[in-house]
């Protein structure tokens, strides 16, 4: 792994993101989440960080996969069809899955 992507992605030690992570995550709009998520996978599949870096990197991992899924829920949630009367006009919005 080159310097530039072990440096752009979480690898600092399991302290350092103990305290801080709920918040900074939270903070985080979906494509950054998913950029870092995206980057964590990378060094998980690489093989190459230590057993207690890999823990937390992986513990951060799922808070980012919680904070990405929330973020669509509430984007799902926000979407309406537009409903369309029998000529073909629309005439309204109804919510996505009515259920």
């Amino acid at each position: 792994m080159s310097k530039t992507a072990a440096s752009a992605g979480p690898a600092p030690s399991a302290s350092a993101h103990s305290a801080s992570a709920p918040a900074d995550i939270a903070a985080l709009p979906f494509e950054s989440a998913l950029a870092e998520l995206e980057e964590i996978v990378k060094q998980l599949e690489g093989g190459r960080v230590p057993l207690e870096d890999s823990i937390a990197i992986f513990e951060r991992g799922e808070a980012l996969k919680r904070h990405c899924e929330g973020l669509l829920k509430r984007a799902e949630a926000r979407i309406d069809r537009i409903t369309l009367g029998p000529d073909g006009e629309p005439t309204g919005t109804a919510p996505l899955d009515p259920a």
